[in-house]
């Protein structure tokens, strides 16, 4: 299979429009909002939470791009979506994107309140991408730089999936892309 390289905002964002009507499960068993709508709350509530980090705030704009460039492969959807922009947004907003699924392993881990609150396709997801951390991983991801954003995005991404919440659309966000791409 070819990998998906978005080499310029234009085809970013075409991307991104194409995520409206898509779903993380093919037979939408999973997130009660598609793909574009649950990337913009989670880039919103990060922008909220974070607005001098830029990177993070588009990392969670991205960060389920991967279910639409391979759908049904919930343990590689990080990794699909970190390859697709990884050229154009840099190696941070990459590994932050890969790392949102990590995380969600280490909250299983650590975490027994905010596991318990996870949406059933989360949790059913939980085991096809690893299950909860063991306690090497822990102490590897704790020490891992990104440690606090990659967290942060997993907590916007498990609390952005409100149906017919106003966010910013999506042609507002594309200044904040420019930006990041240009500093990549």
């Amino acid at each position: 299979m070819d990998r998906v390289r978005v080499s310029t905002v234009d085809e970013l964002m075409e991307l991104l429009s194409d995520c409206e009507d898509v779903w993380d499960m093919p037979d939408r068993s999973g997130d009660p909002v598609d793909i574009l709508d649950h990337d913009r709350q989670c880039a919103e509530l990060l922008r909220e939470r974070f607005p001098d980090d830029e990177q993070l705030q588009v990392a969670g704009l991205v960060h389920d791009i991967g279910h639409m460039l391979v759908p049904g492969d919930d343990a590689g959807h990080g990794r699909h979506g970190a390859d697709a922009v990884r050229d154009l947004l840099g190696d941070r907003v990459a590994r932050l994107v890969e790392l949102h699924v990590t995380a969600k392993r280490y909250l299983a881990a650590t975490d027994s309140v905010h596991t318990a609150a996870l949406s059933e396709s989360s949790r059913r997801t939980l085991i096809a991408q690893g299950g909860p951390m063991t306690t090497t991983e822990i102490a590897e991801f704790e020490a891992d730089p990104d440690f606090h954003a990659a967290l942060a995005l997993r907590k916007a991404d498990d609390a952005g999936k409100v149906i017919d919440l106003r966010v910013s659309a999506l042609p507002a966000w594309r200044p904040v892309i420019e930006r990041v791409a240009a500093a990549r």
